[in-house]
């Protein structure tokens, strides 16, 4: 569709409509992606005006203890700042949405926070942490106390280093700062979250292939806040656009979704997804 001045506006409104009417009565799953979470002050990677950013690896975190420094001396700083952020009204328009499951690409945990309660966290979340060796889980707040006593100062010399989507900073120089290991074992430590470079478990993929499978031709798909740049979230598109499933994706930009989209808006998550809850709870 070609879109011509002056009629932007309304060719847009008319879209918006359209797609509020088809997902107000169906059974949904939504996507959400780091544009979700902006509005909660958690900057995206792939969102208008973005800078580049080369996330670490699962391959060079399990490198060494050089590489774990860097990256713990960095993440200290930005857990201070994303363990602080709260839910923005995306969030809890979905979670009175209450989608037949709710699969995140986020690790920041907002979605449980704001009340949704079929959530799978898809790359894990930031607020645990697991031993490499022993695989224990243990709470990221204990660690934040541990890092805190081994580097006092740290946050203040540091506070000024640009957040992160993934929970750290910019933050080149990390010389000197000492990281703790397991408390049982003694062995290295990783947020609980899955790294580029990592699987997503298979289990978790395959409990959002039932969901989706599930909705068939009456029910839809909803990506909102994803440019669906990797895989782990562009299957599930593919997979609904295969069995007929409708899809819709909001975001503030082009996907890599948007060929096999039924609908594609580039408007706010938050105002798109209230105004889709005030419809399902018979307001709009």
């Amino acid at each position: 569709m070609t879109l011509h001045p002056g009629r932007v506006d309304a060719v847009l409104d008319a879209r918006l409509e359209e797609a509020l009417d088809l997902l107000t009565t169906r059974p949904l799953v939504v996507l959400t992606g780091a544009g979700l979470s902006t509005d909660s002050g958690i900057p995206d990677y792939r969102g208008p005006g973005s800078p580049v950013r080369t996330p670490m690896t699962f391959q060079e975190f399990v490198s060494g203890p050089d590489s774990q420094q860097r990256y713990w001396a960095r993440s200290h700083l930005g857990w201070a700042r994303m363990g602080h952020a709260r839910p923005n009204d995306g969030h809890r328009a979905l979670a009175r949405i209450d989608p037949e499951l709710l699969i995140t690409q986020n690790v920041d945990g907002l979605h449980e926070a704001a009340g949704s309660r079929r959530v799978v966290a898809l790359h894990g979340r930031v607020a645990d942490v697991v031993c490499l060796e022993c695989r224990d889980v243990s709470a990221r707040t204990a660690l934040q106390q541990r890092l805190a006593d081994l580097n006092a100062g740290w946050l203040v010399r540091h506070g000024a280093a640009a957040t992160r989507p993934d929970g750290d900073v910019e933050l080149e120089e990390t010389d000197g700062f000492v990281v703790p290991g397991c408390d049982g074992c003694g062995g290295p430590l990783k947020p609980h979250v899955v790294f580029f470079g990592e699987n997503v478990p298979a289990d978790r993929v395959a409990l959002c292939y039932e969901a989706v499978d599930a909705l068939g031709e009456d029910g839809a798909l909803l990506v909102a806040g994803s440019s669906l740049a990797v895989m782990s979230g562009l299957r599930f598109v593919k997979r609904a656009a295969r069995a007929g499933t409708p899809v819709v994706i909001v975001n503030r930009g082009a996907t890599r979704g948007d060929e096999l989209a039924t609908y594609t808006l580039h408007v706010g998550c938050s105002e798109f997804l209230t105004a889709l809850a005030d419809r399902r709870d018979g307001r709009g």
